[in-house]
């Protein structure tokens, strides 16, 4: 099968060179069974290439297993990626097959391998090298025949490097490495995945499909579309389903599309983007509650200061009305406003911040996970402990 059949086979919009690269290159090593890792931002497809090398290899009959590493909880996911033994843990009333027993002589498709804990990582190694599992509860290895192949948005090599991934599974798996570009590298090719998508709304929703003049399609192809494909396909239903003018020019188009720049709050994450502890996002509260009191006593100070030096006599009612002028004259954030009878329990806190977050993404975990520095499997556990 050669590069515009695949294209046509699975669906794959675009002309751009990087794109057909790498579907050349997942075409060249499908008849292999060597480990792939695909690499590339959040969005931009990385689920078809799997698909791709499965259906063109010698394994394509058997079972294709596709698995989020990112979806599954820590403690869970060893049983789900291997299977257990009954009574090995409470729950576990009968054997069940894991997902490398279940795809023995297909192929199993790791997503977002970047998550999975390193006692896992352990046991992954184990089937790269020599093809064996241990069951979770039982002392029996077990042979499975299994491609694997995997894929991330992370930087594995500052992964290693911090000691969150191991140096020699990040070896086994990556023998053959296939990047998948971001939408905003693809020029034209965004104003062609537009018109398909719209075309797919048009016919969804009985109506004409949107479309764009010069002025649009300069805007289109100039945002920077940070969430890929699957954020360009959300923003083409937006319009389909709101806009009544079937011709959109690019003020219009403007006002639809989020702001270019959007400031990251420092307590998540510092200049180096890296990955902060639970502790570490206390302690970031903490110092924030800290500097907020240290500038209130400041500005209380000052008005104290200034109502003596004037021969005032004013009551704590006026020094506190004085205090909410100041502190409105600062331009503060209405969400950096201190109350007084603000409960300052880390707890509260960090509840406050994990709920910020998911509001600010609109409920997509794996966002706000990212926005807190913490993995989407820490935020799943927070979400349960708070009960939201």
């Amino acid at each position: 099968m050669d590069i515009k059949s695949t294209k046509l086979r699975f669906g794959i919009i675009g002309n751009d060179l990087k794109l057909s690269r790498a579907i050349n290159v997942a075409l060249q090593v499908a008849s292999t069974d060597i480990s792939v890792l695909i690499n590339g931002e959040s969005g931009t497809g990385k689920e078809t290439i799997p698909q791709i090398i499965h259906q063109n290899s010698k394994r394509k009959h058997n079972n294709y297993i596709a698995v989020n590493c990112g979806a599954i909880p820590e403690g869970t996911i060893d049983s789900e990626l291997f299977g257990h033994e009954k009574g090995s843990f409470t729950g576990a009333n009968e054997s069940r097959k894991g997902y490398f027993e279940a795809a023995d002589n297909g192929t199993i498709f790791l997503d977002e391998i970047a998550e999975l804990p390193l006692p896992s990582q352990a046991r992954l190694l184990r089937v790269l090298e020599n093809g064996e599992f241990i069951k979770v509860g039982s002392s029996k290895s077990q042979k499975t025949n299994v491609r694997i192949l995997a894929a991330t948005n992370e930087n594995m090599l500052e992964l290693v490097k911090k000691g969150k991934f191991r140096e020699d599974l990040y070896y086994r798996l990556n023998t053959i490495s296939i990047h998948l570009p971001p939408l905003r590298e693809r020029g034209s090719d965004i104003h062609l995945l537009f018109k398909k998508f719209a075309a797919d709304f048009a016919d969804q929703y009985n109506t004409d499909p949107i479309k764009l003049n010069n002025d649009a399609i300069t805007v289109l192809t100039h945002y920077s579309w940070p969430g890929n494909i699957r954020q360009l396909k959300n923003f083409v239903a937006q319009l389909s389903i709101i806009e009544k003018n079937r011709e959109i020019n690019g003020i219009t188009l403007e006002t639809y599309l989020p702001e270019k720049n959007i400031s990251t709050p420092v307590i998540f994450k510092d200049e180096s983007k890296e990955d902060l502890s639970e502790r570490e996002i206390l302690y970031k509260v903490l110092f924030d509650m800290k500097n907020d009191l240290t500038e209130l006593k400041k500005i209380t100070f000052n008005i104290i200061n200034n109502s003596q030096v004037n021969g005032k006599n004013d009551s704590g009612l006026e020094i506190f009305k004085e205090i909410k002028e100041d502190l409105t004259k600062q331009n503060f954030e209405h969400d950096q406003t201190i109350e007084i009878e603000e409960s300052l329990s880390l707890l509260q806190q960090e509840k406050r911040l994990i709920i910020k977050a998911l509001n600010k993404h609109k409920d997509r975990r794996k966002d706000a996970a990212k926005e807190l520095g913490i993995s989407e499997r820490t935020l799943y556990r927070k979400l349960k402990e708070f009960e939201l």
